[in-house]
């Protein structure tokens, strides 16, 4: 066992079902539910076994403790990291985000507080977005560490939000309302805090009780679409980006300033 995976601050990702729904929880609320490299590999884990289980209709992802759904990608796991690191780092993120995209099943992502960073990022890969009152979206990086999207979350957030829109939010660094999420096509739509599990699970229950090969067809299509129109991307290069960020200057500096509470310095190097 590894150390962390016997660490109980490295979080964890749970399993539930309610008949035909599966819901799977990011459980590390101390800490807004930032996933450790445990919690993405029983992520990972749980996405493999649920996409051959006909017993189980629609996937929910959320998390834990009402606060947040997730923030990101703990930054304690980009200690001593490198430029190769960050490539092997983003190519570990998109194999499991890329395995809920193309999870042969309806997704939901329930919102509660803050999705931001990678937490976005896995909302971005489920097919409906619900979020309560209190949802605070986006991918702050330019204002937090100061590292990148892998080009794949880049082209995905683009096709969601407009080519402008991901400019404005990652120039900024600002975080979108629950609204503001509603209006740009992010969110499905925003239920009340207090009837808010109560609705999705109703939503989830109204799906799975649906025709299963129209859900299947209708997913493969448009996800087929999708990898037609994504296989142009693959040519493109972007390791050098990612290994120019992840081994800067900035980026170190930023990680340490984060554990230490202080302010970044950003120099461009």
């Amino acid at each position: 066992m590894s150390p962390e995976a016997a660490d109980p601050t490295a979080g964890s990702v749970e399993l539930t079902r309610t008949g035909p729904v599966a819901v799977l929880t990011l459980s590390r609320p101390q800490a807004h539910n930032a996933l450790t490299w445990t919690m993405y590999d029983q992520l990972d884990a749980h996405l493999a076994a649920l996409a051959d289980d006909d017993t189980a209709r629609v996937v929910v992802l959320r998390g834990a403790g009402g606060r947040a759904f997730a923030a990101g990608t703990d930054i304690n796991q980009f200690r001593d990291f490198g430029g190769e690191d960050g490539i092997r780092y983003e190519e570990r993120i998109d194999a499991i985000v890329g395995r809920l995209v193309r999870l042969p099943k309806p997704t939901i992502a329930a919102i509660e507080g803050y999705a931001v960073g990678g937490g976005f990022g896995l909302a971005a890969a489920c097919d409906l977005r619900y979020a309560n009152t209190r949802a605070k979206l986006g991918v702050p990086v330019a204002k937090t560490l100061g590292n990148c999207l892998s080009l794949n979350n880049y082209r995905r957030l683009a096709g969601l939000l407009g080519e402008m829109k991901v400019k404005e939010l990652l120039y900024t660094g600002r975080l979108m309302d629950a609204d503001e999420g509603l209006r740009v096509g992010f969110l499905t739509a925003v239920f009340p805090d207090d009837e808010f599990w109560a609705r999705v699970e109703g939503i989830a229950q109204e799906i799975a009780g649906n025709a299963p090969l129209t859900l299947w067809a209708t997913k493969t299509a448009l996800l087929r679409l999708e990898e037609a129109a994504a296989a142009a991307a693959r040519a493109v290069p972007f390791d050098d980006v990612i290994r120019r960020v992840y081994g800067s200057e900035d980026f170190h500096q930023a990680v340490l300033a984060r554990q230490t509470k202080t302010a970044p310095v950003w120099r461009g190097r």
